[in-house]
C-alpha cells in the first residue's frame, strides 16, 4: 500500500464534475485578474488585460487544476507547454509548462478499481509482490512494478479510472476556457486542431495500440545497440493496463554531467532516431518530455519510454516537409514559401511584411540544420528570437491560421529535442545527419 496518502489524490471521474473543475479554474482566475487589477490601480498603474492574466498566481491556479484534473485536461497543458510558436503565446505555454512534472498518484480505490476492470476480481492472483508504489505518475496513469508469473520483473502501466470518456469533454472545456481567456485570438479557428487532439487522446487512451507501437519500435531498433525498449507482455496488456519488462536506467538529464564526446553521442543519436522517424518509416514519438528518455551510464545506452503519443504522419506531409529542409539548407527562401504553402501554412503575399516575418521565422528555427558544422544548442539563443519575432506575427492577425496539424505534433517533439540538446550542453552537425534524407 502507498506509505503516504498525500502523495496521491483522487481524480474527478464524473463529466459534471469535472467541469466543475475547469469553471472553477476560470473563475480563479478571473478573481485572480480582479485583485492584481485592483493592487495595479492603486499603485498608479493602467494593466492591460493580458498582463493580469499572466501573473504567477494564476499560474499556479491553472497549472494545479489541470494537475488535480489528471486525463486529457492535463495532458492538453502538457501539450499546448511544448508548443514552439505555431499556437499559443509563450506566456501561456510557460504557465503550463510546470505540468510536465509528475502528477500526484491516484488513491488505492481508484487503483484498485483500474486493475479490476483489467484483470477481474481476482486480479492479484496474476502476479507476484505488486508494488502499490508507483515509480512514474503522469497524465492519463501510472506504473507499478510487479512480478509476472514467468518470473519476470514487469512494470503495469495503469490508466486512470474515467480517462478515456472524459477525453472530448475535457478538450472542449480547455477550448472554452482559452477562448474566454482572450488568450487564442478571435480570428483562428482551431477546431481542426481540436479534432485531431480528441483522436489523438483516444489513441494514447488505448494501451492495446500503444503496445503496437512498442513493438513496432522495438522490431526497427532490434539491431541498433545505442537503443534499449521494454517488450510487451500482451497476454497481460488490456485496454487500460499495458504490461511490459521492467527496464532499468537514469533520468537522461545526468548525461549534462558526463564528457562532451558522450554528451554529443547521445544527443546525435536521439536527434538521428527523429529524423529516421519521420521520413523513413513515417512514425514518429511526438512526446519529448524528458522522462521518456533513460540513460545507462555502465553501457551508455539510451532506454526508450512511453510509445502512447506515436503518430503515423501522411505521406504528402512527409515529402513536402523534406522540401521544406532542403529549401532551407539552400538558403532558397521562394522554395520555403512554395514549401511551406504546401504544407498548409499561411504565408500571406508575396512581397509583404508578414511573408517576411514567417521566413525569418522558418530560417531561425532551422538554423541548426542549414551549415556543416557543429552546432552548439547550450550557447544558441533561438528560443528568445522566435519569441520576438512571433510578437511582430501577431500584429498581422488577418493573417492568421491554424497551422498544419502533424505541423503541430513534429514541432512539439522537434521542439522537446531541442531544449534536451540544449539542457545536455550537446554539439552536434545537424547537417550531417539530414544530408542524405533530403
Amino acid at each position: 500500500m502507498p506509505k503516504d496518502k498525500s502523495d496521491t489524490k483522487a481524480i474527478p471521474t464524473g463529466r459534471l464534475h469535472r467541469f466543475a473543475k475547469v469553471v472553477k479554474m476560470a473563475g480563479g482566475v478571473a478573481g485572480g485578474m480582479l485583485a492584481e487589477g485592483g493592487r495595479q490601480v492603486r499603485a498608479g498603474n493602467r494593466p492591460k488585460a493580458r498582463d493580469l492574466l499572466l501573473t504567477p498566481a494564476n499560474a499556479r491556479r491553472v497549472a494545479d487544476q489541470l494537475a488535480d484534473m489528471r486525463g486529457a485536461a492535463m495532458k492538453m497543458g502538457q501539450m499546448l507547454s511544448m508548443d514552439t510558436g505555431d499556437m499559443l503565446p509563450r506566456e501561456l505555454a510557460d504557465i503550463l509548462a510546470r505540468l510536465r512534472s509528475d502528477a500526484k498518484g491516484m488513491p488505492i480505490e481508484q487503483l484498485q478499481q483500474s486493475l479490476v476492470e483489467a484483470y477481474g476480481d481476482d486480479w492479484e492472483s496474476l502476479f507476484y509482490g505488486f508494488d502499490y508504489t508507483p515509480i512514474a505518475a503522469a497524465s492519463i496513469g501510472q506504473v507499478h512494478r510487479t512480478i509476472s508469473p514467468d518470473g519476470r520483473e514487469i512494470v503495469l502501466k495503469i490508466q486512470y479510472p474515467g480517462v478515456a470518456k472524459s477525453i472530448d469533454s475535457d478538450v472542449d472545456n480547455i477550448a472554452t476556457v482559452l477562448r474566454l481567456s482572450g488568450l487564442l485570438p478571435k480570428e483562428l479557428d482551431i477546431k481542426p486542431l481540436l479534432d485531431e487532439a480528441k483522436l489523438q487522446l483516444h489513441e494514447e487512451a488505448d494501451y492495446l495500440k500503444e503496445a503496437e507501437f512498442l513493438m513496432a519500435f522495438g522490431e526497427v531498433l532490434a539491431d541498433d545497440e545505442r537503443f534499449v525498449l521494454p517488450q510487451v507482455l500482451i497476454e497481460h496488456t488490456r485496454r487500460n493496463v499495458l504490461a511490459m519488462t521492467y527496464v532499468s536506467g537514469r533520468p537522461i538529464e545526468e548525461v549534462a554531467d558526463l564528457p562532451q564526446a558522450e554528451r554529443d553521442r547521445v544527443m546525435a543519436a536521439l536527434l538521428e532516431l527523429m529524423l529516421r522517424e519521420l521520413f523513413e518509416l513515417k512514425m514518429v514519438q511526438t512526446d519529448p518530455n524528458f522522462a521518456n528518455y533513460q540513460y545507462r551510464h555502465k553501457t551508455g545506452e539510451i532506454v526508450l519510454l512511453d510509445f502512447g503519443a506515436t503518430r503515423h504522419f501522411k505521406t504528402r506531409f512527409v515529402n513536402q516537409y523534406k522540401k521544406l529542409l532542403a529549401a532551407a539548407v539552400a538558403g532558397d527562401q521562394e522554395k520555403i514559401a512554395k514549401a511551406a504553402t504546401q504544407l498548409g501554412y499561411s504565408m500571406g503575399e508575396e512581397n509583404s511584411e508578414y511573408r517576411t516575418l514567417v521566413l525569418e521565422l522558418f530560417m531561425l528555427a532551422l538554423e541548426p540544420l542549414c551549415a556543416d558544422r557543429d552546432y552548439d544548442f547550450s550557447r544558441s539563443n533561438i528560443p528568445a528570437r522566435m519569441s520576438e519575432l512571433g510578437e511582430s506575427i501577431r500584429d498581422h492577425s488577418e493573417f492568421w491560421q491554424a497551422p498544419p496539424t502533424d505541423a503541430v505534433y513534429f514541432h512539439r517533439k522537434l521542439g522537446g529535442m531541442f531544449l534536451l540538446a540544449s539542457r545536455l550542453k550537446a554539439n552536434v552537425n545537424v547537417y550531417q545527419l539530414i544530408k542524405h534524407l533530403v
